[in-house]
């Protein structure tokens, strides 16, 4: 591990040499390029040099307890080294997680897709109510949401909703999201008093760029039609939706939301893109023997992740056995409290697998 660090100061420091060079300073284009690649280094080598610092001053420490002959100084200088000790613990600890391999896709925007499940009218209700969550996190981090494609029912459910979630490192903390998400509720239709138990599905997918996965025009089927409201009332009398198939997959993408066919063609066009990786990151993931991108279930839509139970108001992960009795401000948009234990969980999981 150390050596590693040391290599990474090593080149943290020939790239603050580099752009406090007047050629590199009057190249906008390539002063950027360092300076982002500095950005990057940045906290691992300041965690570093604190971590050096620590072993520095456990070093003085103990030659001083050496020297050190009145017991009240002793007693002063054993309780600084058990600081010091604990700090040098917490920072080697830190500095493994940093190590950890990123994952590519962490920095990028995302394309979420909810669709009810089992459960009927109240399924989509409950699909609904899981957009409202995200929406909130969504705005508590900053993030920007944009709606691609969505069908509801006469009574405000979602019966499928495809949306984009853009903003910084925003993969990094919905990747956890994907599964069927289980609600147990009364709802408001039942007479009788009685739980029913519903479910909605979630897929995250990590927005890709063209370069990522090159579409050819060649290989589409774009068909367009007049969009439609809930119940398949006709909402527009231009044909503005569109529905894109890819040919060799038959993946198939349809975007409605937007007045203008040309926007709705684009929008279509990012979901499928994403679509796409999805598929050659499972063929990927398949032939390296079992690999998942992230160690916190598989992302598979078809796995149960999560509980909402209102009578006891409670959420429960199953991945991770964390059980919340907050049910009302989770579904306000609080999620740090459970992201935060799926990234830490993950990220101990991984570090098992590089000891």
């Amino acid at each position: 591990m150390l050596q590693k660090l040391d290599s990474l100061e090593e080149k943290y420091n020939e790239i603050t040499e580099l752009m406090s060079k007047p050629e590199i300073i009057g190249d906008p284009s390539q002063f950027q390029k360092y300076a982002r690649a500095h950005s990057e280094l940045d906290e691992i080598v300041l965690q570093y040099r604190e971590y050096k610092s620590v072993l520095e001053q456990i070093k003085d420490t103990r030659e001083m307890m050496a020297e050190e002959q009145e017991d009240e100084f002793r007693l002063m200088l054993e309780e600084e080294m058990d600081s010091l000790r604990d700090r040098k613990k917490q920072l080697e600890e830190k500095l493994r997680i940093m190590l950890l391999p990123k994952d590519p896709d962490d920095d990028k925007s995302v394309i979420m897709e909810i669709r009810a499940g089992t459960g009927g009218e109240e399924a989509a209700l409950f699909a609904n109510d899981l957009f409202r969550m995200y929406s909130r996190y969504a705005e508590s981090q900053g993030w920007k949401i944009d709606i691609m494609d969505s069908h509801f029912t006469d009574i405000g459910g979602i019966k499928e909703l495809i949306f984009v979630v853009d903003g910084p490192g925003v993969y990094s903390k919905l990747k956890y999201e994907s599964g069927v998400h289980r609600v147990q509720r009364v709802p408001t239709t039942e007479s009788g008093g009685r739980i029913h138990t519903s479910a909605a599905t979630v897929a995250v997918l990590p927005e890709a760029e063209e370069v990522e996965v090159a579409i050819d025009p060649n290989e589409l089927r774009v068909d367009v039609y007049c969009s439609s409201g809930p119940g398949g009332q006709s909402v527009n009398t231009t044909q503005s939706a569109v529905r894109i198939t890819h040919l060799p997959t038959g993946l198939v993408v349809t975007c409605q939301d937007e007045k203008s066919q040309h926007k709705n063609k684009a929008k279509a066009l990012r979901v499928l893109r994403a679509r796409l990786k999805e598929v050659l990151e499972e063929e990927k993931n398949a032939e390296l023997a079992g690999a998942r991108r992230s160690q916190v279930g598989t992302g598979d839509r078809s796995e149960r992740i999560r509980t909402y139970n209102f009578p006891q108001g409670r959420v429960s992960d199953h991945r991770i056995n964390l059980t919340l009795h907050k049910l009302d401000s989770i579904l306000e948009g609080d999620l740090k409290e459970i992201i935060e234990a799926l990234i830490a969980h993950d990220q101990a999981e991984r570090m098992k697998q590089v000891e």
